[in-house]
This record gives C-alpha cells, structure tokens and sequence, in this order.
C-alpha cells in the first residue's frame, strides 16, 4: 500500500476537521455551536471528493465508472434488497450500541446530527446529500481504497477504518468520547461494506444502499428543520 493511497484516504478526515475549525474562528462561534450544519458542509465535502477522484482516475487512464469497478448489467434486485437492509441494521444498529458503551444510554441519540438548519436547505439537501455521499465515499474508500491496496486484509481493513473513521469528524468535535462513540458506531458496517466490495467487485447495492440510509438521516433534519419543538422532543430522548 503505497503513502499515496493513505493520504488520499485520509483527506476527508482532515477538509473536515478544517472546516469545521476555520468556520468556528470566522463566526466567532465555538465549534459545537455549528455543528448543526454538517449535512451542508458533508455535500460540499462530496462534491470536492468526487471531483478529487475523476483526477485520480484520468491519472490511472480511467473514468470514474472503470476506477469503482462499475459493470452494466451486474447488479441484480436481490444484491441491492439484501445489502440495503444490512447497511439499515447495521447503521442503526452500530450508532444504538454504541451510544450504550460510550454514554451508557440506549438508546442514544446524537442531537446535533438532526438539529434544524434553515428549512430551504434543508430541502435543497434532501437529494444532494445521499446522492453525493454515495459517489464520493463509497468512490473514496471503496474504488481508491479497497481496488487500489494488493493484500487481503489490508484492502479491507484500512479503508474500513479510515471509512469509519472519517465519521468521527462529520461534525467535528474536540470530545474524545464522542469521537469514539462515532467511530465505534460506524467500523462494523465499513468493514463488512468493503469486505462486500472486496469479494464482489460491485459499488451499485453498497452505493443505493447507502443513499437510503442518508435519506433517513435528510429527512429527520428537514422534520426537525420544519419543527423545532420537535427537535426539542427527539433530543431528550
């Protein structure tokens, strides 16, 4: 596994923690006061992700589609069914457990990841985020990650972590506890999404698997966003 391949899928991890940290400075605002805004900043992040990975791509002579490994005609009902449903149990399941071992609670809910933002974009980011989330991690970790690293089990293992470990940041906080609370939430489902990939060769299911949960997630927001008082509710649960 070359330095190259390392960096590239660390580089998530640090826009975000830049982020996050210039804009506290800019508002004047510490950073967990705009931590509701990281379904916008996420988007933005996509978006420079992807655009990161077709120049990675024209470097390897290839088309985003050929560097993820894209078939036509590959992906059957039954794959997307069957790896849908694991990335819901899992996402849900990994974020409920871990809230019990981090916060002793369960379950727990992480307010800031469905405080209201302006309800305009919050619309406007009911099919951005999903849609970009999809091509861009799933292009990051899985394409440049797990295609890309020639051993087994560090193909499917590094990007696991890094891919779980990105999610640490997405809002980033200075809390160790909910840093691992977040890593810990996510790392059963990275590993078994690029173990999937490892063996499959196919980013379609993992890819609109992965756009539904982060529906779930766009839509709370936009509830939230429509109703704070409903926020209020959900956060003291």
């Amino acid at each position: 596994m070359s330095n190259k391949t390392s960096l590239l899928l660390l580089v998530r991890s640090v826009v975000f923690v830049l982020i996050f940290t210039i804009g506290s400075i800019i508002v004047n605002k510490d950073i967990s006061e705009i931590s509701n805004w990281w379904s916008i900043v996420a988007t933005f992040v996509n978006i420079f992700t992807i655009l990161l990975i077709v120049i990675v791509a024209k470097k390897k002579e290839k088309t985003f589609w050929e560097l993820i490994n894209y078939q036509k005609g590959k992906t059957k009902v039954s794959q997307v069914i069957v790896i849908s449903i694991i990335i819901l149990l899992f996402g849900m399941g990994g974020m409920v457990l871990a809230g019990y071992l981090c916060y002793g609670k369960f379950p727990f809910l992480a307010p800031m990841m469905i405080e209201p933002i302006p309800v305009a974009l919050a619309i406007i980011n009911i099919p951005l985020l999903p849609i970009t989330t999809a091509f861009a991690e799933d292009g990051l970790y899985l394409g440049c990650g797990v295609n890309q690293i020639k051993n087994k089990t560090a193909a499917i293992i590094f990007p696991a972590f890094i891919f779980a470990l990105q999610h640490s940041f997405i809002p980033t906080l200075f809390d160790i506890r909910y840093v691992i609370y977040r890593f810990i939430s996510f790392l059963p489902l990275t590993i078994i999404l690029c173990w999937y990939y490892y063996k499959k060769r196919n980013p379609i299911p993992i890819m609109i698997g992965h756009s539904i949960i982060d529906v779930a997630t766009v839509m709370q927001i936009l509830a939230t966003s429509m109703s704070p008082s409903l926020y209020e509710t959900m956060s003291k649960m």
